[in-house]
């Protein structure tokens, strides 16, 4: 599996070319494998390049970049924004987010006249509320869309601070330079929500201490009541809104009581890092690609090629940046 994604990947590493062949939902092309590609592009912070291998007959998946003003202010902050929204039920909730969520971003930026945490926190917060009232007003005529959500994986990159947040399992990982030994480590920056992992687990009977069953093993996966592997998304409101857990909903959905408070979570988990000199790289992927690379072997595959590439593998794939 692993030289299937490498040989994937060189599609994206070919000679250098302006070709897009990606047009916001939509394929234009393939290569190799590959959905559509990007070879290079330039953004504030660096050269970044994109690719997509589509892993489901219906592409869920949508990824995004935005470079130079954060806000609508002429004074407002510039920067660089990117996004990764891995969907799953179908693709509403990906494209929902791409079409708004980083209009939030300038909007909350605007009004505090800076970037900061609790921006990107009122944004994802926004987009949630947003997508509700679209679930909402579609309910009567397409009840499933409520078991329709999205994984988000956002940076935004603004005056030597790097921002990471995140919802659900994907991941971003930057690389490091060691300069005494010239090696790159890699370095995990993001917090996962996957009720595979213990302390997510934890966490979720810590916020849940009257249901027993809220986690449970099923064919020898943890999911949240036996139906998904996530604790937070945006989304997904069916475990969120109990009116919405109810028929016409799909039988495989609907839970067999009702429930009092949301059983998903939409709040990310943000973090801020200052960039070094010696910060090379990063990497932005969906969960797909980390289920057959560790960190530290895709780290290893960006390190060793002679371009330093952003690669969004959408459908359970990746992403790589470098950083300036």
């Amino acid at each position: 599996m692993l030289s299937r994604l490498i040989n994937l990947l060189k599609a994206c590493w070919g000679p250098s070319s302006d070709s897009y062949v990606y047009s916001g939902s939509d394929a234009a092309g393939r290569q190799d494998g590959l959905l559509w590609y990007k070879d290079t592009g330039q953004h504030m912070n660096g050269e970044f390049s994109m690719a997509v291998v589509q892993a489901n007959n219906l592409l869920e998946d949508q990824s995004q970049i935005e470079s130079g003003p954060l806000s609508s202010l002429e004074s407002g902050p510039y920067g660089t924004f990117i996004g990764i929204y891995d969907g799953h039920g179908g693709p509403e909730t990906s494209r929902y987010i791409y079409d708004n969520l980083f209009q939030h971003l300038k909007r909350f930026t605007s009004e505090q006249q800076s970037m900061s945490v609790d921006v990107i926190r009122k944004a994802y917060q926004a987009t949630e509320e947003g997508f509700l009232s679209v679930v909402t007003k579609q309910w009567p005529m397409n009840p499933q869309i409520a078991a329709v959500g999205s994984c988000c994986l956002v940076s935004v990159i603004c005056g030597g601070t790097l921002y990471i947040a995140n919802l659900g399992d994907s991941r971003a990982v930057l690389g490091r330079l060691v300069r005494s030994t010239g090696e790159v480590l890699a370095i995990q920056l993001s917090a996962e929500h996957n009720v595979g992992i213990e302390s997510v687990r934890q966490e979720m009977f810590s916020l849940h201490p009257d249901d027993s069953h809220v986690v449970v093993l099923k064919h020898n996966v943890w999911r949240v009541k036996g139906l998904i592997q996530i604790s937070r998304s945006i989304g997904d409101v069916y475990l969120k809104k109990a009116e919405f857990n109810r028929e016409p909903l799909y039988t495989k959905f609907r839970l067999r009581g009702p429930f009092k408070m949301p059983i998903l979570s939409s709040d990310p988990s943000i973090s801020a890092h200052e960039l070094q000199p010696h910060d090379q790289f990063l990497i932005f992927a969906s969960d797909g690609l980390w289920e057959h690379l560790s960190n530290q072997e895709a780290v290893d595959i960006v390190q060793n090629h002679p371009r330093n590439l952003l690669v969004k593998l959408c459908g359970d794939l990746g992403a790589f940046q470098p950083i300036q």
